[in-house]
């Protein structure tokens, strides 16, 4: 089987995409050949802004119903592969949209939301994010993992302190993950995490989702689809073959305004980082290059049934495992 066949074949995720949405996005998932993925509907926004942003999103697929389905079981996944379509997941990179309100996370579910990034770099309500002096998992952080646990909501780690991370490890009933992170063993970044925190959150059930974001990559804005799958070897050989996969942080059609508004606290208050210049490793640009990283993911050795792992079945796996369908 070629590569491009097993591309055609194989169920392709990817746990982290926040790019611009719009019609040209999906038909450059089509043109990757994406068979799902989970994608950003809240960072810095509250409760109502989140809805908001959730209406226009219905909206969109609804007029693109051809190229994309909501997501809200793994069976969908499935589907979406039999129609040729994209499936799309609702994902927070912060739960500060819960608020102050553990009985918001049932109603997000309810939206359609599969996976919650517990902090955005910073301190909120939950627990502390990388940026900040870690003051590990709150009260009101506890029970808010327990009701995620409880209605089927994945617990995302990516930006999340190492405390606060450990913690919400220990406390989470169900797997847990690093939807889109990279390991400081190849470049030491505050956002990247450490072969102790990666083979933590393995031995625990828990999942890695490894990024492409070019600034936490050992060659930076210099990577290549090969510096990319280099890091996606470092991973797995720490967390083993059935807990790595895709999340590449796709930031595909957003200008600068937004990366000003990511990079501070709140999107308003204080500089948190500078991303420098942004761009996708070679080969792999965009959404629609997807099939580049199955043929590199062969050329580095990997046999075909680890590759159909690595792109998609171990995802499909653990959603299933933390939302019961």
């Amino acid at each position: 089987m070629t590569s491009q066949e097993l591309h055609q074949d194989a169920i392709v995720i990817d746990g982290l995409i926040i790019a611009k949405w719009n019609r040209e996005l999906f038909e450059d998932m089509r043109r990757g050949g994406l068979t799902a993925a989970n994608c950003t509907v809240s960072v810095w926004e509250g409760f109502q802004a989140t809805v908001d942003n959730i209406v226009r999103s219905n909206a969109l697929m609804a007029e693109s119903s051809d190229l994309v389905r909501p997501v809200r079981t793994t069976a969908d996944i499935t589907r979406a592969k039999e129609e040729g379509k994209t499936g799309i997941i609702y994902g927070f990179q912060n739960a500060h949209a819960f608020e102050d309100q553990i009985g918001y996370v049932e109603i997000f579910k309810q939206l359609g939301v599969g996976v919650v990034q517990m902090c955005y770099n910073t301190q909120n309500l939950v627990g502390t994010g990388c940026y900040e002096r870690d003051g590990g998992l709150s009260g009101f952080g506890h029970e808010i993992v327990a009701e995620m646990n409880r209605v089927g909501i994945m617990c995302d780690l990516s930006h999340v302190g190492e405390k606060t991370s450990t913690e919400v490890i220990e406390a989470s009933q169900k797997p847990v993950c690093y939807s889109h992170c990279l390991p400081s063993g190849l470049k030491e970044h505050p956002r990247n995490k450490s072969d102790a925190e990666l083979k933590f959150i393995a031995d625990n059930g828990g999942f890695v989702g490894v990024t492409m974001f070019t600034p936490f990559l050992r060659a930076g804005i210099d990577a290549t689809i090969d510096d990319y799958v280099e890091a996606i070897d470092y991973v797995m050989n720490l967390v083993g073959e059935d807990a790595i996969g895709i999340g590449t942080d796709f930031t595909q059609g957003h200008d600068q305004n937004f990366f000003e508004w990511l990079t501070h606290d709140k999107g308003y208050a204080r500089r948190l980082t500078r991303f420098g210049k942004i761009i996708n490793p070679e080969g792999i640009r965009t959404i629609g290059e997807f099939p580049n990283l199955t043929e590199a993911l062969l050329r580095r050795g990997f046999s075909e049934p680890l590759v159909r792992k690595i792109m998609g079945e171990n995802w499909v796996r653990v959603l299933k495992d933390v939302w019961g369908e």
